[in-house]
């Protein structure tokens, strides 16, 4: 019941707000919004203690949906350990940040309802998503979190870079989904079914299928497996399919929080645990993720490094984090790859909520070269962004160092070429991954001011209706770690997780998590300090260094900061070969043949008639002569046909 009640709670919200919000007013919505999503951070954490305090799992099955032939699908909520955690998180998560967006938007000169509802209505999306008992419902919430993606980083509709960010974010997504719909179908086409209760018995019995493709035979799970990671990919913004998350930044920060730390872009990492039965049999499939997860951790760690808007740096951190994540999917550790999901929730959000707090004061200014020594000016944010800082870097005992370094951990642990593949980026991307945190840090808090006299002026601390989610966000960096580390990887995690997530019989890595050498335990809190050091070097005791790095490596440091050149790469590859194919079907196809030829028919027959009508002059002379004229033609074609 008070798992029903978590998941529609933010759906009651949504609807009052958006359609009631002109009546209720601003205030009235978001009320009914904060106090939807207030019932769901109570229901979501109690079912899911009530779970690990022996409750058994269950499916909450809500009613026939589709029924066409031999496809029957029901709406029906999955009630176990995995969703359990995930629903717990998200509604808290969710619900903080929607008491912090009451302050954020307060200064919005728009109606805010329509706002408010579209973050309830993103939160309903994802409860759907991680909560489905079927992958047609997964993929129900999973289109569902991409629309109020859209609508949320488009929500300055005015701003042109708003909408250009929306529709990238739109289109890069749909252009990954369309093999995760192909792999909904060939799971249906092979299991007659896309209930988890029937594919996931049935896994090693087709573990010998095989499709035939391009004159080719392949394993037909490892076909599944790659098509369902590619969908993945998109909502998580793994290597390739990262370029929309940047530009998502166009949105309010509240949004840039919400879809980035606790909700769509762990989606991916939700759909490899959640299919962990099936992609345990699907090992080349496994390989490629950690490939992709390890180089994504990497590659967005180095672009991290010299961005200079607060947002865009902590961006490109969660798609080095998520990163992570997939690393540790495809060694097989999804216990630690979910572990790393939670904790980043926590540290994440904060990261996001305390650059809002920080623009909030700056007067919505977001380039860290105009900041500075803003420490003494806003103290709280100051305190609880160093906190989040030290989770993300890993830094004993905080909440990262737990979950990260487990990840680090069991790639190594994992004993194969690719697992060591990802252990040497993952500890190059620890490193980078302190350097540009407490870069950030010293060039927004510390150091001489950069900022303009006047906007100093104003810069105040934020109101507590910010700074209150702000310290409990803050809470769980510190302890979250500690607290769940037992439950997700400790010695009894079968127990917990109770067969939600599915290992194979010779995948051990979390039983090894604890056998690697002790440098492979120390070397992320090695590289972590290394990384702080020389951020205070170049950004604190010698600021002008920097600078002649970049003047004296001016084409690595071009390379980096234009982010690979992956947005100019497909500009030329996809953007503008699509632009000129839809001018040749504009100019050619509408204009010429569509529009043409009717268009040109109408002129013919409009030209005949004014021709036409000059022969009705009212003289009978005239008619009589073409009277005359016909009867000649008629007698002639009549002489012929004989």
């Amino acid at each position: 019941m008070l798992f029903g009640i978590a998941v529609f709670a933010p759906l009651a919200g949504a609807l009052v707000s958006g359609l009631l919000g002109k009546a209720i007013g601003d205030k009235g919505a978001m009320g009914a919004s904060v106090l939807g999503m207030v019932i769901a951070a109570i229901c979501g954490p109690v079912a899911f203690f009530q779970l690990t305090g022996g409750a058994d799992p269950a499916v909450l099955d809500l009613g026939s949906w589709i029924e066409s032939g031999r496809f029957h699908v029901d709406w029906a909520l999955r009630y176990d350990t995995l969703s359990a955690v995930m629903v717990a998180m998200v509604s808290f998560v969710s619900m903080l940040i929607h008491v912090y967006s009451i302050g954020y938007m307060g200064h919005e000169a728009r109606p805010r309802y329509r706002f408010f509802a579209y973050l309830s209505l993103f939160t309903f999306a994802m409860l759907m998503l991680v909560t489905a008992d079927n992958l047609t419902q997964l993929f129900f919430g999973w289109e569902g979190v991409g629309l109020c993606s859209y609508l949320l980083i488009g929500y300055w509709y005015d701003r042109p870079s708003a909408n250009a960010a929306a529709i990238k974010a739109f289109v890069v997504n749909r252009v990954a989904d369309l093999p995760f719909a192909v792999g909904l179908a060939l799971i249906f086409f092979k299991f007659g079914s896309v209930e988890f209760s029937t594919i996931f018995p049935a896994v090693a019995q087709h573990g010998a299928d095989t499709y035939s493709l391009f004159g080719s035979t392949f394993s037909a799970i490892e076909v599944i497996g790659f098509l369902l990671f590619i969908g993945a990919m998109g909502k998580s913004a793994q290597l390739g399919f990262h370029v929309w998350l940047p530009d998502a930044m166009e949105g309010p920060t509240p949004v840039s929080a919400l879809i980035h730390a606790a909700t769509m872009v762990t989606a991916g990492v939700f759909l490899m645990a959640r299919m962990s039965p099936l992609m345990e049999y699907a090992p080349y499939a496994l390989g490629f993720v950690t490939f992709v997860g390890a180089s994504t951790a990497l590659f967005a760690a180095t672009v991290g490094c010299c961005q200079t808007d607060i947002k865009r740096v902590i961006a490109y951190s969660t798609c080095s984090q998520l990163g992570y994540m997939f690393a540790a999917a495809g060694v097989g550790a999804y216990q630690a790859s979910v572990f790393h999901l939670i904790t980043h929730a926590f540290f994440k959000a904060l990261l996001f909520l305390s650059a809002g707090s920080v623009i909030h004061a700056m007067s919505d200014e977001q380039d860290m070269r105009k900041m500075g020594g803003l420490a003494k000016i806003i103290p709280i944010t100051c305190i609880v962004m160093w906190i989040g800082n030290l989770a993300l870097a890993g830094i004993p005992w905080f909440a990262g160092y737990y979950s990260k370094d487990a990840i680090i951990s069991a790639t190594y642990a994992a004993g194969t070429g690719i697992g060591m593949y990802a252990f040497i980026c993952t500890v190059l991307a620890a490193f980078l991954t302190a350097f540009y945190s407490w870069r950030l840090l010293f060039m927004t808090f510390h150091g001489t001011s950069r900022a303009d006299h006047h906007v100093l002026e104003h810069a105040h601390e934020s109101p507590w209706v910010m700074l209150g989610p702000l310290v409990v966000l803050a809470t769980g960096a510190v302890f979250a770690g500690w607290a769940l580390h037992g439950w997700f990887i400790g010695s009894d995690w079968p127990h917990f997780w109770n067969g939600a997530i599915f290992n194979g019989p010779h995948n051990q890595v979390i039983e090894h998590l604890e056998d690697v050498p002790g440098w492979v335990e120390l070397a992320p809190l090695v590289v972590g300090l290394l990384g702080i050091g020389v951020a205070y070097v170049m950004y604190i005791a010698n600021p002008l260094l920097p600078m002649r790095l970049a003047q004296q490596f001016g084409p690595i440091y071009r390379f980096v900061l234009n982010k690979w050149y992956f947005d100019e790469l497909y500009n030329v590859i996809f953007v503008q070969p699509a632009i000129r194919l839809a001018r040749l079907f504009w100019q050619v196809g509408d204009v010429t043949i569509i529009d043409g030829v009717p268009n040109g028919l109408a002129e013919l027959t409009s030209d005949g008639s004014r021709e036409v009508v000059k022969i009705q002059t009212g003289s009978l002379a005239v008619y009589a002569f073409a009277m005359l004229i016909g009867v000649v033609v008629l007698i002639g074609i009549f002489m012929l046909s004989r």
